[in-house]
């Protein structure tokens, strides 16, 4: 016998649904790295570089021309010698930080959780070791 279908109690969503609308902007490979780091005031390509060392040249560059397309980047090319090029946060990247800051809090707690368990299983494997 099938089970029988609940309904869903949480508000309709909007018929664009402003969840997947922030998701696009912050869900692209290293977009919440880079934001992380841009927090803090303008950064060049080679401080982010630095910043983020798992990233290639080629998909930081990539990632940066994107975000700039989004509105939450903003670049600046600098008049020195030689010249050189600031990315920054704009007020709709720096709208985002909240929601970054607030999933790697989660992302924290987890680690901690997943810790925690290991641990235990590592004292348990102890216990019975030298039993």
């Amino acid at each position: 016998m099938p089970l029988k279908m609940r309904k869903n109690r949480s508000p309709k969503a909007p018929a664009a649904c402003p969840l997947l609308e922030c998701m696009s902007l912050i869900g692209g490979a290293w977009t919440p790295s880079i934001i992380w780091h841009l927090r803090g005031g303008p950064r060049r390509f080679s401080e982010l570089r630095a910043d983020i060392p798992l990233v290639s040249a080629k998909v930081l560059t990539g990632r940066l021309k994107d975000m700039q397309e989004q509105g939450t980047v903003r670049r600046r090319v600098v008049p020195s010698s030689p010249p050189s090029v600031e990315y920054s946060l704009t007020a709709a990247g720096e709208r985002l930080v909240p929601a970054i800051e607030a999933i790697a809090a989660v992302g924290e707690e987890l680690k901690a959780k997943k810790r925690k368990v290991v641990d235990e299983k590592d004292r348990r494997t102890e216990a019975r070791h030298f039993r």
